[in-house]
């Protein structure tokens, strides 16, 4: 059995109000309300699809009623009757009570079966896409604290695999089970990489900014121990200059995020031969913070360089990125509502402009 459409009608006319619901009442579920205070005190209460309000009432207009009913109850599609031309009063519906359509008085039977047909749908089109929506945040949301869980939980049985291995190695002084060793420590490392990428993916595109106060020479001298113990930097010239000479407040764990990143990928794309230089350049004045990273490595080819922020986009056929590097960086800094530019010649070195504006702490 197909449920009839709700349709709420407010008129302060008796008459009015007994000929819809007589005419109609067979093709809907009709009710009535003789002002406009019964009718919102009955749209509080019931669900309709369709009201329907006559503009001219004596204590109120149909106008008025709707921008009342909107805000107790935006859902049900709006129509209003009126028995005058007046531009003044469309204008003004559409501007304050969101009204779906008019209809002029006396009304026709057959357009105002139409009205309401074609309402409930937008009605039932609407009501349906909220739910789709609010299951996918629903999912969304699950999904996110699924990785993220996921991501910090792996990092336990890994580092005791690593541990393991370490000491195993220890007890033998055969280079090919050496070699085995070698190998678990490669694989662990990466996978552990890996699982440090997807937590500050996490970091930098779920979680609202958290404004703390920044000090850049604190953070990447602290940044730049975690690099020498993961790689080797004995033949990497790193020059570092940074100048803060005002307080600068933003998000610690997204300039972690960036900073990491832009370094990571200064390093993991340099040449095989030759010198190897990063020179990372942070300013910060006029409450903003310009961070530069420039490398003299293999670079990027022109037709790579407008997709490299994108999801999983490899600009090299290295094997040493997830493809999460620079989309983090940029996500981070969208969100941090700052700028980001990159410049690349390959086989001659990268320059990635990163500025920040001040971020207020209250």
């Amino acid at each position: 059995m197909v449920n009839k459409i709700r349709v709420l009608y407010i008129d302060d006319e008796y008459n009015n109000l007994n000929s819809f619901k007589a005419a109609l009442r067979k093709e809907f579920k009709v009710q009535t309300a003789l002002d406009a205070e019964e009718g919102l005190r009955m749209a509080k209460e019931s669900e309709y699809e369709v009201i329907i309000a006559d503009q001219r009432m004596p204590d109120t207009t149909g106008v008025e009623f709707f921008e009342k009913l909107v805000k107790i109850n935006p859902e049900p599609i709006r129509i209003l009757l009126t028995g005058y031309s007046d531009i003044a009063s469309v204008i003004d519906a559409i501007n304050r009570g969101e009204v779906y359509r008019f209809i002029d008085k006396p009304w026709n039977l057959e357009q105002i079966k139409n009205a309401i047909i074609n309402a409930a749908e937008i009605y039932s089109a609407r009501k349906e896409l909220k739910e789709k929506k609010r299951r996918l945040e629903k999912l969304h949301s699950e999904m996110n604290r699924f990785v993220y869980s996921l991501s910090h939980e792996l990092r336990g049985p890994l580092m005791s695999i690593s541990g393991i291995s370490k000491l195993a190695r220890m007890e033998t002084k055969d280079q090919d089970i050496i070699e085995y060793f070698d190998m678990i420590d490669s694989a662990t490392l990466k996978l552990d990489d890996f699982i440090y990428k997807m937590l500050d993916f996490y970091r930098s595109t779920k979680i609202d900014n958290i404004i703390v106060p920044i000090d850049f020479k604190e953070i990447f001298e602290q940044q730049l121990e975690d690099y020498s113990e993961k790689w080797r930097l004995d033949d990497v010239d790193v020059r570092v200059n940074i100048n803060q000479g005002e307080e600068f407040y933003s998000d610690e764990a997204k300039i972690r995020v960036i900073l990491n990143n832009l370094f990571s990928n200064a390093y993991k794309f340099q040449k095989d031969e030759g010198e190897k230089i990063i020179e990372i350049n942070i300013t910060v004045k006029n409450n903003e913070a310009e961070i530069i990273v420039k490398d003299n490595g293999i670079g990027i080819e022109e037709k790579h360089q407008k997709d490299v922020f994108d999801l999983f986009h490899r600009a090299t056929q290295r094997n040493v990125g997830s493809g999460l590097g620079l989309y983090m960086v940029k996500e981070s800094i969208e969100q941090m509502l700052g700028d980001i530019f990159l410049s690349s010649e390959q086989n001659v070195g990268t320059t990635v402009v990163v500025r920040l504006p001040s971020l207020s702490n209250s």
